[in-house]
């Protein structure tokens, strides 16, 4: 079984992403990597080391620069008459290209998915995570979201696929890039971060959030999170949000301060290695799935702890 795996990348580097998705495609069959951009060499190069690929198929065009996705998806699919399944990251990238390919060659797609059972059966969650399925597809070809916390990451070396060139399906003409704003945090990005803190409601304003979470962020070197609550009353930007409409986070260590635990917010960071909430709330959901918690006001708890750090 052939597996085509689309490469996450900003035509300079390969992101993370991608990696989770080798090692699922690596239990179905032989690994291809589509590396589709512009000037995206160095990327091939780097996807060619990655252990267990065995080809690379470079799409090197300027309508593939900023990897729309009504661009990308023909050219998916055109090399899916050679190929098995298509395995996409679960990110918003891969999320917008993986249903357009499912679309063009008429098959279901199958999200998500937390594990691979066989060929053709597979796990993903339902009710935000609260369940989970277990689906067996009878198409031809598969079309698969990866969730990237549930694999491990294949290793970056020891690789030596060969590259190959594809052509280009072109631009579509049905879309076009204007811009993008890209913010810069200088802390661990959230889906990458091995520790991260989150603040929910409780934190009251943007001002205490800022004053309350980042000084033990900073102490740890973690990444900063926050509840949709939070998010929403506009504490802090929607990139920050963890939860089943935000990030899916796994970080060895998730500090959830002054987060409830609604069933949206777990279904995003209750597969971390070890959670710490702090509440003052002992009844709080959290707590259900916290490996330590500490119940008690938690601007007098995160203080106290920070200055021991």
């Amino acid at each position: 079984m052939k597996t085509l795996v689309y490469a996450e990348h900003d035509n300079a580097s390969l992101k993370d992403a991608t990696l989770a998705v080798v090692t699922a495609a690596s239990q179905l069959g032989e690994v291809h990597i589509l590396v589709a951009g512009a000037g995206c060499g160095a990327v091939a190069d780097e996807a060619a080391k990655i252990a267990g690929v065995s080809t690379v198929h470079v799409a090197d065009d300027a309508a593939y620069a900023q990897q729309l996705a009504e661009n990308v998806a023909p050219l998916v699919a055109s090399l899916m008459t050679t190929h098995d399944a298509f395995l996409a990251p679960a990110t918003s990238n891969g999320k917008n290209i993986a249903p357009r390919v499912a679309a063009l060659l008429d098959v279901m797609q199958i999200s998500d998915i937390l594990s691979v059972e066989s060929a053709d059966t597979f796990t993903r969650p339902i009710y935000a995570g609260n369940a989970i399925a277990t689906v067996q597809s009878s198409d031809a070809k598969k079309v698969i979201t990866v969730r990237g916390t549930a694999f491990a990451k294949a290793q970056e070396t020891g690789g030596s696929a060969t590259i190959a060139a594809v052509a280009s399906t072109g631009d579509a003409g049905t879309s076009k890039f204007l811009s993008a704003e890209i913010a810069k945090q200088e802390r661990p990005e959230l889906t990458s971060a091995k520790i991260i803190v989150s603040g929910g409601r409780a934190l009251k304003d943007a001002e205490t959030f800022a004053a309350t979470i980042l000084p033990l962020a900073d102490k740890l070197g973690a990444g900063v999170g926050a509840s949709r609550a939070a998010v929403d009353a506009g504490f802090v930007p929607n990139d920050y949000q963890v939860g089943q409409t935000g990030k899916i986070v796994a970080p060895e260590v998730y500090v959830a301060v002054g987060i409830s635990g609604a069933i949206q917010h777990l279904a995003g960071m209750k597969d971390s290695k070890v959670i710490i909430a702090i509440n003052k709330d002992e009844d709080a959901p959290i707590f259900q799935v916290a490996d330590i918690g500490l119940v008690g006001d938690l601007f007098t708890v995160v203080p106290e702890l920070v200055g021991k750090l």
